[in-house]
Parts: C-alpha cells; sequence; structure tokens
C-alpha cells in the first residue's frame, strides 16, 4: 500500500494542468422562480444589452429550444429547454437559465423529469479554457464573478470534482472540498485518489491547502499534506518518471523505468528511462512519439542492455556482461497526406539474446518471450510521369532468433509500367480486338543490395563483403486468345537481364584438397530469354442427390496444359558458366549445387544469383479443384438453396522436360485449404511427391536416381507433408469491436494517448481482456513431415490462448501451448482480472517452465479503455520473483 500511496501523490503532482475546476458532486443551489406576471415570447432567439460599471455596451445573445419568458417589468428573463446564452467569452448550456438585468446577475440548473432523474446540468466554457459541467451556478455579468456548485472537470487522465468553485475576474479559480480521482463516474465507486480541502487554480499554477489520501471515500490522514504548489502548463511538460523497485531472482534488486519526460512540441514527445540492477546489470532506452494530424505518425524505440552472469567468479572470461541492443520503429502517413504516394515503415530489429537476456525489457511480455523471429520493413511507393510508371522502393530485414542469422535487404526497389500496353492497336478502334492488336508489351526495373550471414557480422567488414548488388531487367510479352469459347488460350515470350557488381571464380588447390572459391569484382551481366504457351478451361459436374438437407455436390476442376521452352545457357558461347578441369577423376564430394562432375571436371556459374539453366523444353501441367455442397434451406416454404464449401482448394502442378538427359519429370507439388464448423476452423495443407528412387551414397547423402518408384509398386515417395490450422470462436464480437475501434482511430475528438491506446488494441489484440466478450477460445497447429530417402522427420506444435467471464466484472484468460517434440507444455500463464472501470487489477500466474512467477497489478486505465472495458493483460516476471 505504501506503493500505491507514493504513486499517487506523485500523479497528482504532475498531471495536475491547465484545468479550472473539480468533477461534479450531486449537489444543488435551490431557485425559486418568482412568480410575477409574466409573458411568453413566441420568438426563441434573441439578445439584450447592459450597461456595465465601465461604461461599455455588452450583449447577451441568447435562445432556448422550448420558451424564452419575462417578468411583468421585462427586467428577468427566463430560458427552459435547452437554453444556450453567449456573452463575451462565455458560453453556457442548461436545461433552465434566469437572467437579470437589474441585478446583472445569472442563475443557471439543470431540471428534473417526470422520473425525477437531474438532467440538462450547466456546461459553460470560458475563452480557451477546458468545458466544465457544474450542477448549478451563478454569476455577476458586472464583476465577472461567479460561483458553481457540484463542478466537474478533466486533467489529463484524471478528474477532478468539487463541491463548490468559484472564479474571478482574474480568471483565478477557487475550490472547496476537492476531490481528484482517476474515475470519469459522477461519484466514483472505486476512488482512489487526493482530497483537497481548499485550493486555488492560477493560468500557470495550482495551490492546495491540506490535502490527503482517500480510498473508498476513507480517509487516510497519515498520508497528509499540509500544503501543496505545483506548477502547471497549457501544454506538454517535461518531469521526473519516478521508478518502481522489485526483485529479480538472477540480476538482484531492480529500480525500474526511471528517467525523465521530455514535452517537446504539440507534436513530439519523450521518455529516457532507465533500470539498474543490484549485480551490475542495466537497461537504457529512448522513446519517441510523434504525431500530426491528417499527415502522419509513429514511434521510435532504442534500448540497449548490459546483462552480467550471477553465478559467474569475479574477473574471469565468464562475469563479462552481455551486450544487448534493440530498435523499435513504427511510422504510418495518413492517405490523403499526399495521394499517389505513401511511405511507410515497421521496423524490430535486434541482437538475439535481447528479450532473454533483459526479460523483453524488463516487461517479461509473453508474445516476446517465446517470439523467434524478427523482420522489418521501410517501404516508399509512388507514381511518375501523370501515373505512366510506378517506382517503389523498401528497406527488409528478417532475422532468425534461434540461428542467430539474419537477412538483409539495403535496399530493393522497382520501376515499371503501370500496366501493360497494346503496341499494335488503336486508339480509335471500333468492334474487337484482332489477335494481333491483343499483344501486349511491359517492362520493369528492379534492383537489389543483400546480405545473408551471421547477425555478428552485419556492421564487421567481413560482413560488408558479403553483400551482392543485382540489378534486374524483364521485357514479358504476352497475348491471349479465346478457342472455340471454351478454351483459354496464353502465350508468352520473355526477355531477362542481370547486371552484377560482383562474380566469382573457382579453383582446385592440390595441395588441400579442397575447391577455393575468389570474388571477382567488377561489372558483368547475364541474360536469358524463354517462350511459351498455355491452354485451360473449367469442367464442371454436379452430382446430384439428397441426404437431409444435401441435394447436390457440384466439382469445379480448371485444367492448365502449357509448352515452355529456353536454350542451354551453360553452354561456353554464353560465357555464364566456368569449368574445374584438374579435379582428382571420381570424387563426386566435389559437385557444385548446379552442375555435376563429369570425369575430372565441374562445371560451376559465375554469377550468385541469376544464372540461367540448362536447355529446357518442358511440357507444363496443373489442376485445380473447388468442391461444393448445395444445403436446401431448413424453411418448410423455401426453395431456396445455398453452398457449402467442403474444399475450397486442391491443387496439384508440375512439368516433364523432354530436353534433361534424366529425371525428367519434376516432382508433383500439391495444396489445399478447407474450412471446418461453419468456416470457423480454417485448414491449410501441401506437400511434395517424389516419382523416382534414391540411392544411399558412400559418404550417406541419398540421391535421386532415373528409375521410378512405380517399378517398386509405389506411385511415389512423400517427401514433404505441411498441415496448419488456427481458429477462434466467438470471432465475430472480436471482429465487430475491431471494425468499431479502426472507425474511432482517427478521430480528431481523442487524444494522442486515446488514439495510441487504439492503434496498440488493433495490433496486439491478445494482449487485451473485453470484458463485452463473455469467452472466446483461439488455438493453432502446425505440422510438419520430410523425408529425404534416408530418415524422416517430424515437428508439431500447438498453442492457444483465450478467456471466460466469471461474472460481469471478473474474468480468467490463459495462454498455453504443447511440444509434441519435446513433449512438454510450453510456457503457461493465467490471469484473473477484475473490472474496476477506471482501474485494472490483476492477477498473473506462471505455474512451470523458465518464468515461473505470479504477480499482482494494480494500475490507472486508460480513459479509452474504461469506455471499451478492456483491461491489458498481465506481463510476467522472472522465475521465482514477485512484484506488488
Amino acid at each position: 500500500m505504501r506503493h500505491l500511496f507514493i504513486f499517487s501523490l506523485l500523479f497528482v503532482a504532475f498531471n495536475l494542468k491547465a484545468q479550472n475546476a473539480p468533477r461534479r458532486v450531486n449537489t444543488t443551489v435551490s431557485d425559486t422562480i418568482r412568480t410575477d406576471s409574466i409573458t411568453t415570447d413566441s420568438a426563441k432567439t434573441d439578445s439584450v444589452k447592459l450597461k456595465t460599471a465601465t461604461g461599455l455596451n455588452s450583449e447577451i445573445k441568447y435562445t432556448a429550444e422550448d420558451s424564452i419568458k419575462f417578468s411583468v417589468d421585462g427586467s428577468t428573463i427566463y430560458l427552459y429547454g435547452k437554453a444556450r446564452i453567449y456573452y463575451e467569452e462565455l458560453e453556457l448550456d442548461a436545461d433552465y437559465i434566469r437572467i437579470e438585468q437589474k441585478t446583472k446577475m445569472l442563475f443557471a440548473a439543470g431540471r428534473k423529469d417526470k422520473n425525477q432523474i437531474y438532467r440538462g446540468r450547466p456546461i459553460f466554457k470560458q475563452g480557451s479554457d477546458a468545458p466544465v459541467n457544474t450542477d448549478s451556478l451563478i454569476f455577476n455579468f458586472e464583476t465577472k464573478k461567479g460561483k458553481a456548485f457540484g463542478t466537474a472537470t478533466s486533467a489529463d487522465e484524471g478528474y477532478i470534482q468539487a463541491r463548490q468553485f468559484k472564479k474571478n475576474e482574474f480568471n483565478e479559480g477557487f475550490l472547496k472540498d476537492g476531490i481528484y480521482s482517476t474515475c470519469s463516474l459522477p461519484e466514483p465507486y472505486t476512488h482512489f485518489g487526493i482530497h483537497i480541502h481548499k485550493g486555488i487554480i492560477t493560468e500557470k499554477q495550482v495551490m492546495a491547502k491540506s490535502a490527503y489520501l482517500e480510498i473508498e471515500h476513507i480517509p487516510i490522514y497519515f498520508a497528509y499534506l499540509p500544503f501543496g504548489f505545483f506548477p502547471k502548463t497549457n501544454k506538454r511538460s517535461s518531469g521526473f518518471r519516478f521508478p518502481t523497485f522489485g526483485d529479480d531472482a538472477s540480476r538482484g534488486f531492480y529500480m525500474q523505468g526511471i528517467g525523465w519526460y521530455f514535452g517537446i512540441n504539440d507534436y513530439w514527445d519523450a521518455d529516457v528511462t532507465g533500470t539498474l540492477y543490484s549485480k551490475g546489470s542495466y537497461d537504457i532506452g529512448v522513446i519517441g512519439r510523434y504525431k500530426k494530424n491528417y499527415k502522419y505518425n509513429g514511434s521510435v524505440n532504442l534500448r540497449y542492455a548490459s546483462t552480467k552472469n550471477p553465478n559467474a567468479i569475479e574477473g574471469t572470461p565468464e562475469n563479462s556482461a552481455t551486450k544487448d541492443f534493440r530498435i523499435t520503429w513504427t511510422h504510418s502517413q495518413d492517405q490523403a497526406a499526399r495521394p499517389g504516394s505513401n511511405f511507410s515503415a515497421n521496423v524490430d530489429f535486434g541482437t538475439s539474446g535481447y528479450n532473454r537476456n533483459t526479460a523483453a525489457g524488463g516487461t517479461y511480455n509473453y508474445g516476446s518471450l517465446v517470439q523467434n523471429t524478427m523482420s522489418s520493413g521501410i517501404n516508399y511507393s509512388t507514381s511518375l510521369f501523370d501515373g505512366l510508371f510506378s517506382f517503389s522502393s523498401s528497406l527488409r530485414h528478417s532475422q532468425d532468433l534461434t540461428n542467430k542469422t539474419v537477412s538483409l535487404t539495403l535496399p530493393s526497389f522497382n520501376l515499371g509500367l503501370a500496366q501493360q500496353f497494346n503496341p499494335f492497336d488503336s486508339k480509335n478502334r471500333t468492334g474487337e480486338q484482332k489477335w494481333y492488336q491483343r499483344i501486349a508489351l511491359n517492362y520493369s526495373m528492379s534492383g537489389d543490395n543483400s546480405f545473408s550471414g551471421l547477425e555478428n557480422q552485419v556492421f564487421k567488414k567481413e560482413g560488408l563483403k558479403k553483400y551482392t548488388t543485382n540489378i534486374q531487367h524483364s521485357i514479358p510479352i504476352s497475348m491471349s486468345l479465346n478457342v472455340m469459347k471454351v478454351l483459354q488460350f496464353s502465350t508468352n515470350v520473355n526477355y531477362n537481364e542481370s547486371w552484377v557488381l560482383k562474380t566469382i571464380n573457382k579453383t582446385y588447390d592440390q595441395n588441400l584438397g579442397t575447391v577455393r572459391t575468389d570474388t571477382v569484382n567488377g561489372f558483368a551481366r547475364i541474360y536469358n530469354y524463354s517462350m511459351g504457351g498455355s491452354f485451360s478451361t473449367k469442367v464442371y459436374g454436379i452430382f446430384k442427390f439428397k441426404k437431409g438437407n444435401l441435394v447436390a455436390l457440384r466439382h469445379v476442376m480448371t485444367p492448365n496444359v502449357g509448352f515452355s521452352y529456353s536454350p542451354d545457357f551453360t553452354s561456353s558461347r554464353f560465357g555464364f558458366y566456368n569449368t574445374i578441369t584438374n579435379l582428382p577423376t571420381g570424387n563426386s564430394q566435389f559437385a557444385d549445387s548446379i552442375r555435376t562432375v563429369y570425369a575430372n571436371q565441374m562445371q560451376y556459374s559465375r554469377f550468385l544469383t541469376g544464372s540461367g539453366g540448362g536447355r529446357s523444353a518442358s511440357i507444363n501441367f496443373s489442376l485445380q479443384n473447388t468442391i461444393d455442397a448445395k444445403k436446401k434451406s431448413t424453411s418448410d416454404t423455401s426453395t431456396a438453396t445455398q453452398n457449402v464449401p467442403i474444399i475450397q482448394g486442391l491443387n496439384f502442378s508440375g512439368n516433364y522436360n523432354f530436353a534433361a538427359d534424366s529425371l525428367k519429370l519434376s516432382t508433383i507439388n500439391f495444396d489445399g485449404r478447407t474450412a471446418l464448423f461453419k468456416q470457423k476452423i480454417g485448414i491449410s495443407f501441401g506437400g511434395t511427391f517424389d516419382p523416382y528412387k534414391v540411392a544411399i551414397s558412400k559418404y550417406g547423402t541419398a540421391t535421386r536416381i532415373n528409375q521410378f518408384t512405380l517399378e517398386d509398386g509405389k506411385l511415389a515417395r512423400l517427401t514433404n507433408l505441411r498441415l496448419s490450422t488456427d481458429f477462434s470462436f466467438n470471432s465475430s464480437a472480436l471482429q465487430k469491436r475491431n471494425e468499431e475501434l479502426r472507425k474511432k482511430q482517427d478521430d480528431p475528438n481523442l487524444t494522442p494517448s486515446q488514439q495510441q491506446d487504439i492503434r496498440s488494441i488493433l495490433m496486439n489484440p491478445n494482449y487485451y481482456v473485453d470484458f463485452n466478450v463473455p469467452w472466446n477460445f483461439s488455438a493453432s497447429y502446425s505440422f510438419n513431415y520430410s523425408n529425404d530417402g534416408i530418415r524422416s522427420t517430424i515437428s508439431n506444435t500447438l498453442n492457444f490462448n483465450g478467456d471466460f467471464s466469471l461474472t460481469q466484472k471478473w474474468k480468467i484468460s490463459f495462454n498455453s501451448g504443447y511440444d509434441f517434440r519435446q513433449k512438454e507444455i510450453a510456457t503457461t500463464q493465467f490471469n484473473i482480472s477484475r473490472d474496476l472501470h477506471c482501474w485494472d487489477f490483476t492477477v498473473g500466474w506462471t505455474p512451470f517452465g523458465l518464468y515461473k512467477s505470479y504477480n499482482i497489478n494494480l494500475r490507472v486505465r486508460a480513459s479509452v479503455l474504461q469506455d471499451l472495458k478492456l483491461t491489458r493483460r498481465s506481463t510476467m516476471l522472472s522465475p521465482y520473483s514477485t512484484s506488488y
């Protein structure tokens, strides 16, 4: 509780800003409407001028939806029903307003309806100040002094309410019996905040007398301040970030999140924070956020950590600290900001050990701890020459955290025609196109500078040498025709050319008995061309029967048969391949991945990418299938039917190369997808069949041989099978919520922090508990089988998460999985959440696994999460650690 008390005091000290008065308490000032003889004015809009003490004329404009009445002498005006007045910088709305011209006084209040519910409370706004709600108020037009009762207003993510509040002509406010709370309700049922007996609010500061802590309306007088002085501004202000304290089993006691907040301007803000551990580890970071309405928004997070091994002996190499870093950056551009151009970024880059060594930067986030890949993309696209050409460029990164390998493309680009054109067609053509007018031409140029290797080589000298540059040109020419109205015929001619800055040269070193590879710097070009054609059609089959509500099955087949030809680019006349001639005879271990050894020679490509292969004259074939069922309507009087997908796709493909010396038939690939239980469970599958046998060499490797498996009575060998499925029950409720959030995220009435909360929910839906959804369950399963002819391997994993409500306010959520290969349950976490409207209360428990722990969290909930009844899921702690 001591931590909660300190947190509350500091929250007030740094967040009580630029607001006029506190939140309302249901207290009203009774007003008796005089029963003078009155006349009813049929006009609903009017104005009256008052003579002020300074001799200046000030006009009061007033309107009312119900009626406007006057006293007999006309000096008092009564406004009923959604009344509104304008006086200089003052704007006031209320259900009842009385203006007394003789005394220059104004009284405003709400009214009780037939159900005795007090409605139409006054809302007033003066100048650039924030609107304030009150139960009732009085105001003097001459002195510009006022007094409000049951006043309510907001202060950033908190709220202020007071029994009495008044304001003078110097724009200074005075409150009595005020409460600062994080709850937006008129009378907070879960109140935890500061009670202020008396206070003064000026333009730049707040002064309070006798403030004390209050929980559930129970005063905690030992947490008492005799007076307080707080600066306040009407803009972002910088300030100290108070840390949290705890104990980590491996790194010791810690002080987490200490730092400084920088309120740079209306578009930028930043946090510089760090965490210090008693055993010598530390973690520092900078988080910057930026947003410009209708232009762009984003955030940057830079983190660096030094982690010591607590079990190592001081002074030994094992005791040296492990250095890790992580960089994340997100940027999105408003679609209307620059029509025709777009820039976006989603960067997640760092060392593979950062999450594990730092417990995900001290957050112990479940998703980050089980993450084994990272990827990034920075993309830019635009149109050129009035839309004739399109240009796009990107920087890409992918990283395997398990193998500590990384692939970079810095950068890649693509420039090409926005759409193909028909060079032989006429702009003034009438009627259908002739066959030659259907010839279409296109052009594109693409390039990339890429690296692939270990992550510790990325920024080193030897790593820079591994970058390869490649620029490709592509000119496709195509034509399509309808043949006999049922066949679709298409033909194509393709020309591709690549420009590179590096090639390779291989030589055999007789002393070492190995093949040596050297890099040759310099410009070189390689090209290839091919031609082909194909026929395709659709075949429909309907099988009628009656079984229950099923009345028919429909099978749609889409066969495709084509032919392609390309010359032998390994021929010496092209100069793309070289030959090593002094290899030892019969040593097939020197075989290149592209060309094999013949006698004492080996042929290899001089190019790292884009190498053309041998002569090819192939027949390509594929078959696509879909199967639907027709289901009769359940209505007795209806004859309508509806389609029920059974197999949404089952595809086979392969080719036969007549020009190959052997192994002319390729492997047969297949893939498909279907869905079960009213599309709730989606299943994707695929694999590869090999029609040839394999032979085991003396080196223990399997090699395909030119003998069909049919000779052994087998149709083909299954070399790979993969299957994956994911499903989510009650997903329609979540989908509806996400659609509503997408509409809200660009609402200009929301604060930047609220918009950021919505973006976070959309990006990480599983990190939040939705109390509006009574239950939800999601799971994913993946299976992979492979067989190289010698041994087979199987891997399959199951992950699942969900939640369900015990009551309207209590919810239990879980996250777990099972590794079938290791035969063990993955890291599992349970959370119990309580909806406290303006607070999050969560108990988290990880019963086993690497991060076995429990934690109890009580924190202020963002205002947008209050409206959505969402709470953030609890994060995990390191082994055997606790947090309060």
